[in-house]
């Protein structure tokens, strides 16, 4: 009998790439989930082996489903499948129930090995079935297109959990992570996007320029002004919070989350991104006069924008890379190669 597996992620890239890698000589009946909530009504209705589940979706995450299966009287295994790496992301999945956690992109040998430990998939019962068809898998994904605002929000969604656990081991917290976002916006529309994002009346921001392989961005750190307090408990600084100390915060958080970031960024592309100094972009400043500096610059432009909070802190920022135009028509092509060829 096939082993029925469902594969939950909102990202049609992540569940083409993941079903790709399971073994090809494994006798599977595969279905799909966008979100948590899909997932959990068609474990209702039907019986499942196998879960492959992710963290960050909109309707219901992967925390919410796991606590949600904790109330069947029958569930598959489940295998959490994410770019959120932090040791204590990891730690809760398995408490939750999780059988398993697997790190985002999921590669054919380490998925083999850890189905065969976790006694949910066998060399020998692979043997009996090489002459088992996946057709049924590769019709199901073959006809998918992918838009760039898909790839980029997948391979941004792989980034943010890089930086997020290297800023959750440096202090020892867990950061929150959102779905990124990412839009083709109008000068007046990152404004609304900001005044959504940074809840304060005023914010302090630090800029960094990117380039290589004719894809041009810059990053915008934006934080509240009221993370400060927070942010200097956090990185044990004791001397009082005046212009200078905020800046020295600004600068060090900055450093541990774009660096991060645009080093997994790149690597997923294969592009070694050359990049400028960080620099203080704007201090106790309004959303709107964000956008006004920028206005001289563009007027269109494609964002890729991830909100980061600090559970238990007063901590929130909001990490956006702004790229030129010209180079949408390079991350189009790049990104429909990559695709092609995974």
């Amino acid at each position: 009998m096939s082993t029925r597996v469902l594969i939950c992620d909102d990202s049609k890239i992540a569940r083409k790439q993941l079903t790709r890698v399971l073994p090809t000589d494994w006798d599977i009946d595969v279905d799909y989930a966008e979100h948590g909530e899909e997932a959990l009504n068609k474990i209702s209705a039907s019986t499942f082996d196998i879960l492959f589940l992710d963290l960050n979706m909109p309707v219901k995450d992967g925390y919410e489903t796991l606590e949600a299966l904790q109330s069947f009287e029958s569930s598959p295994a489940v295998i959490v499948v994410s770019g959120d790496i932090q040791p204590k992301a990891i730690q809760r999945v398995k408490e939750m129930g999780a059988v398993a956690f697997h790190k985002k992109p999921a590669s054919a040998e380490e998925l083999r090995t850890l189905l065969i430990s976790l006694g949910l998939f066998s060399d020998e019962a692979a043997d009996r079935n090489l002459d088992q068809s996946t057709t049924v898998i590769e019709e199901k994904t073959a006809a998918e297109q992918f838009t760039l605002n898909e790839c980029l929000q997948e391979i941004s969604n792989i980034a943010m959990g890089r930086a997020a656990s290297v800023l959750a081991d440096m202090l020892n917290v867990f950061v929150k992570l959102p779905v990124p976002r990412v839009n083709i916006l109008e000068v007046s529309e990152l404004q609304m996007a900001l005044d959504y994002s940074v809840k304060d009346d005023s914010c302090s921001a630090v800029s960094q320029g990117f380039v290589g392989s004719g894809i041009a961005f810059e990053t915008l750190l934006i934080f509240s002004d009221s993370s400060f307090p927070d942010m200097a408990k956090l990185l044990n600084m004791t001397e009082v919070i005046d212009s200078v100390v905020e800046v020295e915060l600004l600068m060090d958080v900055s450093s541990v989350l774009v660096g991060p970031f645009i080093d997994a960024f790149g690597k997923q592309l294969n592009i070694d991104f050359s990049h400028s100094h960080p620099a203080l972009f704007a201090q106790h400043a309004k959303v709107a006069d964000l956008v006004n500096i920028k206005k001289a610059k563009w007027k269109r432009t494609l964002v890729v924008e991830i909100v980061y909070e600090v559970e238990n802190y007063q901590i929130s920022c909001d990490l956006m890379m702004l790229f030129t135009e010209d180079s949408v028509s390079v991350l189009e092509n790049l990104l429909s190669y990559l695709v092609e060829e995974d």
